[in-house]
């Protein structure tokens, strides 16, 4: 999972960076688990445009990630490790002692050959899947369950992990990459260790185009534009914009909460932006 640097032969390739893909063990996924993806274009089905700035990009297959790794107490064995467009981390494909194939998300520590397992009396080593409750404090874990059978949804990303600092009556509560410390029912399970691809976040694109190829179209700034098209726009030379950062629609874009969800308010002991006293 390192990271290689070009030679800088050109402007686009002066800070270029590249993973070296150096853990992958195939090129082709197992194609019964993958299925096409029509890309959107940032588009609605009305055809118009609610989401900008995308369009474009390398066209992708959707693998059949198993988030829920429900087959509890199935061994199964790591059969390959390989490259996913539409997610930042690795997965691996998984052979089941039943003959099931799936596939999951891979963890730093699991290696082809290995066996891990879905089940409250599993070791805690990388891929394995158990219960909160049966997870000693302190340990790392990823794709956590918010809801018990309802399949990981918390720290799902490359090199993302959550850290389980205290268990208390029904819940239990674990540190979040934000910093955000959150209470979950200990009947929900999660997976041992840290999500692959830790590097991923030191990649440097080095130039717009390949950018593109991710699907990414070039980003305006406001101030670049007319009043017409955004509140920031306009005015005699170069402009800062004359009043706080809002979005084009006129809504504030630093610091403006936009939570709205008091159902689950009272699940956050401590909140990842600390109140000033």
């Amino acid at each position: 999972m390192a990271i290689r640097k070009s030679r800088p032969t050109s402007p686009g390739r002066r800070f270029h960076t590249v993973s070296t893909f150096e853990e992958l063990t195939t090129r082709k996924p197992l194609k019964r688990l993958t299925r096409g993806k029509k890309a959107s274009g940032g588009r609605n089905s009305d055809g118009r445009i609610t989401v900008r700035f995308r369009g474009g990009g390398h066209k992708r297959r959707l693998r059949e990630v198993d988030f829920r790794r429900a087959k509890p107490e199935v061994p199964a064995r790591v059969a390959t490790i390989e490259y996913d467009p539409n997610r930042s981390a690795r997965i691996a494909l998984l052979h089941y002692v039943d003959g099931e194939k799936r596939y999951v998300l891979h963890a730093v520590g699991m290696k082809v050959g290995d066996m891990v397992v879905a089940s409250d009396t599993a070791e805690i080593l990388p891929g394995n899947v158990l219960r909160i409750e049966r997870i000693p404090l302190g340990a790392t874990i990823h794709n956590v369950e918010l809801r018990p059978g309802g399949g990981g949804k918390i720290a799902r990303s490359a090199g993302s992990f959550v850290q389980l600092v205290a268990k208390e009556g029904p819940y239990a509560q674990v540190r979040l990459p934000s910093g955000e410390v959150r209470k979950v029912l200990r009947e929900c399970r999660a997976t041992i260790g840290q999500v692959s691809n830790v590097d991923h976040e030191n990649i440097k694109l080095g130039k717009a185009g390949r950018k593109r190829w991710l699907g990414r179209r070039p980003h305006n700034r406001g101030v670049t534009m007319n009043p017409v098209d955004h509140p920031h726009g306009g005015g005699e030379g170069k402009s800062s914009g004359g009043r706080h950062p809002v979005s084009p629609w006129g809504l504030p874009t630093k610091g403006y909460k936009t939570r709205n969800n008091k159902r689950t308010d009272s699940m956050i002991v401590r909140h990842r932006k600390r109140k000033r006293k």
